[in-house]
């Protein structure tokens, strides 16, 4: 499995929240409790999305077939334009009409609302929810608010995706996930690639030969005891040339990643499952849970069992 197909598994990115809103302009919606990532799609008309707790960041207009990432933020708006003043908020999953003046908005088909008629605004959102070190991994990939123009891959994607939003049928939430699945990779790997993107220095390594396939091979057994030398005769580099290479790409030795990689996944696993802190540390490669417990406090300034107390309140499992 390669490291961004990883990350996306193993920060639980699914059993997304999806809908569709289909308006007739003025529209606005104001989301007060933003998942940690979504993703917003426009697939006809246009629409604006601003970053309410930033109020420096101004309104970004998206076009049909755009796709826009949202992350970092507690707070945003999405409407038909950045002028029209608030309709609607959105508040522990619950909608909160401000004006009950802008026409009807109501259930076209599952998962679409608005009012349908010629005009309209045809908007997909889907939210994810990514409560992990992981996710977090992943997140950092991002600024704010990324903005993906249309193309072609991207819209055959959002046009299935949308096709599929107003059916409901046996396993039709598997196939939404999916597809929605797909849309964001799609679109992280077209943010990634366009000029005034940063992606992670691991992100761009990837495409790099030998050192993505080390990146590889750490992330399918992260638990295995890696010496730098048995990495470089896995992708056929001398040992010096390979950690080099690595070094200068991605930002760090490779033993050094691989120790990060580690307590990113330790952080994970000691706040969701019950296994003790010495089973935690042979789950990610250590046979000394008190080694561990010192590479885990470097890494996050509190020991194991004092994060998981953190994570989880009210713990009461041996450590």
């Amino acid at each position: 499995m390669d490291v961004l197909s990883d990350l996306l598994h193993r920060a639980r990115a699914r059993d997304a929240q999806i809908r569709q809103l289909i308006q007739r302009p003025p529209w606005s919606m104001t989301f007060a409790d933003a998942p940690s990532l979504t993703v917003v799609a426009t697939l006809g008309g246009h629409a604006a999305v601003r970053l309410d707790d930033d109020p420096q960041a101004p309104p970004v207009r998206l076009s049909a077939g755009d796709i826009a990432l949202i992350t970092g933020t507690s707070r945003y708006t999405i409407a038909d334009a950045p002028d029209t003043p608030p309709q609607v908020v959105i508040r522990d999953g619950r909608k909160h009409v401000i004006d009950s003046g802008t026409g009807a908005r109501q259930n076209l088909a599952p998962r679409t609302y608005g009012d349908g008629l010629p005009g309209s605004t045809t908007l997909l959102r889907g939210a994810y929810e990514l409560r992990s070190d992981v996710g977090e991994r992943l997140l950092d990939m991002l600024p704010p608010l990324a903005v993906v123009p249309a193309q072609p891959r991207t819209r055959a994607a959002l046009d299935l995706l949308a096709a599929e939003t107003a059916h409901e049928e046996p396993g039709q939430d598997a196939i939404l996930n999916r597809l929605l699945d797909l849309v964001l990779v799609l679109a992280l790997r077209a943010w990634c690639a366009a000029p005034q993107a940063r992606p992670l220095s691991w992100y761009s390594a990837l495409a790099t030969p030998a050192v993505g396939e080390a990146l590889r091979l750490l992330h399918e057994d992260p638990a295995h005891r890696w010496t730098v030398a048995e990495l470089a005769t896995r992708v056929g580099q001398s040992r010096a040339t390979f950690a080099a290479r690595f070094t200068s790409v991605v930002g760090e030795p490779p033993l050094t990643y691989l120790t990060g990689w580690r307590m990113t996944l330790a952080a994970d696993l000691l706040r969701d499952t019950q296994e003790t802190v010495a089973a935690v540390a042979r789950a990610v490669g250590y046979e000394d849970a008190f080694a561990f417990s010192v590479a885990f406090k470097r890494g996050h300034g509190v020991s194991p069992s004092h994060w998981r107390r953190q994570a989880r309140p009210g713990w009461r499992v041996s450590s």
